[in-house]
């Protein structure tokens, strides 16, 4: 299909990244696992389990992309539940955000665990409907939603990742 051609080595890039980051995430949680904080399983629903969806959202439409479809409006449908799932998804952390009490979240917390991701599902799921009138612009949002999901991913990584860190090595030198 004409409309995704141009997009083959922006989806390559961004779904190869999520990927990767992925299989990451997974090996420093089992390293971490080793000695997890107290209440480790409320801080991973509410922290850590979102930034695997945002990377394995961001795999899915990388691949979705390369499907040779018949028609964009079959793939713009699938983005479409795709963001609006996203959207319900973000709503449910950004609740969880609010009910616990393993941490207190600050501004940066709220923008990359709450905001951010609920705009990009947001822009994904705004630009399924307007494919079939603005198909360049539609496709530009998609792409932005993409980068955006595969960013906040890897901040929040990285956020999770320094918290264990600095956690773990608090609680040894209590010990």
């Amino acid at each position: 299909m004409s409309e995704l051609s141009g997009w083959n080595n922006f989806y390559v890039i961004v779904g190869s990244a999520a990927g990767a980051l992925i299989g990451l995430q997974f090996v420093v949680m089992t390293l971490v696992a080793q000695r997890p904080p107290p209440r480790a399983k409320e801080g991973g629903a509410t922290f850590a389990t979102p930034t695997i969806v945002h990377f394995g959202t961001v795999l899915l439409l990388s691949a979705l992309v390369q499907v040779p479809w018949q028609s964009i409006i079959a793939a713009a449908a699938i983005w479409g539940v795709t963001g609006l799932g996203g959207v319900a998804y973000a709503s449910i952390t950004t609740r969880r955000m609010w009910r616990q009490n393993f941490y207190q979240p600050e501004f940066e917390d709220w923008l990359f665990h709450a905001m951010l991701p609920l705009l990009a599902y947001a822009i994904l799921a705004l630009s399924a409907v307007a494919i079939p009138s603005d198909t360049r612009e539609a496709l530009f949002g998609v792409g932005a939603a993409v980068l955006l999901l595969l960013f906040v991913g890897i901040h929040n990584a990285w956020d999770a990742i320094a918290f264990h860190v600095y956690t773990a090595g608090n609680r040894d030198t209590k010990e």
